[in-house]
């Protein structure tokens, strides 16, 4: 619980995760090691370097304080200045000190020049161009006096070398340990897209690769989608082959009732014509949504189709409203008859049928709306179970059907790794049922 803030500003990818896995730690070993050599090594040598060249300095000026004249100053310091490799001058009349600008990455700059200011209180600046020269402007009795030394006298020479060395290589390594990381990740994410295809109703080419445990785990999907492949092909065989095979006596007892007379066979009739239809629903429900293969399609245009081919039927269905615009990848055969099952249980319970399509960049939504008596929210869950009939709170009127016709519906919507969603039609103030499918 402690940690649930965090989650909402981590990554969701696995390729993301995976970068921040390997870039965090170099970066907090850069910054640790960067922050103890800077602070711990670099600044005592520094100021151990620098504490030494301001007693050289305080030598020369001390030589200096007896001088009479600027000459006499220069001569008497000469041996001492190609003994410690210096150079000194005394500046003009009109003369400034040329400090000009330090280098950006000449992060020790400000140490040397802090240590200096204090060891030496007649230092009035300090140019610090290059990493090969230093120059110090102090005052004299005798005017301002300028004193060049070598600049690795004063602190390590290019210590930022070690930083940019540091993090050079850390870039370097950490770029090839990505690109190895990445094929390691490839497999997995291959998984994951086939999971997800076949989860919407589509069988991508898939053969487990990578580690060992990543292709125990592509194994056993392979093995568990050869099951629920063989499993789907079992359940539509035998459905199917019993269908077909009722349909040899429900033809017999057709023609049978075809020889008696009229009012005794109504009856019979009856009873034949609701065997036919247990039949036809029985295999609608059989072949779900393995009809066709996924293909691009035109969802409005689709929809509009379904509804034209409905007003012929005799049907009061209608396309009320359409929002975005594109394709998705859907089994139009399946579709349509999960709409049309819609339609006529919209039509069935009630007196119309509107439909409505919502289009967006992740899920494609399409919802059927009546004005019928709509179904009660503790049923819903019951209503698209196969063979559900929920008399007491429909139209009986009209019939009860078979109790597969949402059923087929949700079968199809699943198949599209879609969930069907019953609900109140705010609109007519019937049943809704939302077919939604991710994009």
């Amino acid at each position: 619980m402690s940690s649930a803030w965090l989650k909402s500003y981590m990554p969701r990818s696995l390729y993301a995760r995976a970068a921040i896995i390997l870039v965090l730690p170099v970066v907090v070993l850069l910054l640790v090691v960067g922050i103890a050599f800077l602070q711990k090594h670099l600044e005592d040598v520094t100021a151990q370097m620098t504490t030494s060249s301001a007693r050289e300095v305080t030598l020369i000026l001390e030589t200096i304080e007896g001088a009479e004249t600027q000459l006499q100053a220069l001569a008497a310091i000469r041996q001492d200045l190609v003994a410690l490799d210096m150079k000194a001058r005394f500046l003009g009349i009109d003369e400034r000190p040329a400090v000009g600008m330090r280098r950006w990455y000449d992060f020790i700059a400000p140490q040397v020049a802090a240590e200096l200011h204090a060891k030496l209180p007649q230092l009035t600046a300090v140019a610090l161009p290059s990493g090969d020269e230093a120059r110090l402007y102090l005052q004299t009795d005798l005017g301002p006096f300028e004193l060049v030394l070598d600049r690795r006298r004063l602190s390590p020479a290019a210590p930022h070398q070690l930083i940019v060395t540091m993090v050079f290589f850390a870039v370097v390594m950490t770029t090839i340990s990505f690109l190895y990381m990445r094929n390691q990740l490839r497999p997995i994410t291959r998984l994951a897209d086939a999971a997800q295809a076949f989860g919407r109703g589509r069988v991508v080419p898939y053969s487990p690769g990578g580690a060992i445990e990543v292709r125990a785990a592509g194994s056993a999907f392979l093995d568990m989608r050869a099951r629920i492949e063989r499993q789907i092909e079992q359940r539509t065989l035998m459905l199917s082959g019993v269908s077909h095979d009722l349909r040899t006596p429900l033809t017999r007892l057709k023609l049978g009732l075809s020889m008696l007379p009229e009012d005794e066979a109504a009856p019979l009739q009856k009873d034949v014509d609701e065997m036919q239809l247990l039949l036809d629903a029985f295999l609608e429900f059989s072949r779900g949504a393995a009809e066709g293969a996924p293909e691009q399609v035109d969802p409005r245009h689709l929809l509009q189709v379904i509804v034209d081919d409905a007003q012929r039927a005799g049907y009061d269905a209608r396309l009320v409203a359409t929002d975005g615009e594109g394709q998705a990848m859907l089994r139009p055969t399946a579709i349509r008859r999960a709409v049309e099952n819609l339609i006529g249980n919209a039509v069935r319970y009630g007196n119309k049928a509107e439909l409505s399509l919502s289009l967006t960049a992740k899920t494609l939504r399409i919802r059927v709306e009546d004005d019928g008596p709509g179904i009660a929210p503790e049923d819903r869950t019951e209503a698209v179970k196969p063979f559900s009939r929920l008399d007491p709170a429909r139209n009986q009127n009209k019939g009860s059907g078979v109790g597969l016709g949402l059923a087929i519906v949700a079968d199809i919507a699943r198949a599209h790794g879609g969930v069907l969603r019953l609900g109140k039609s705010e609109r007519l103030g019937g049943l809704s049922a939302d077919i939604i499918i991710a994009r």
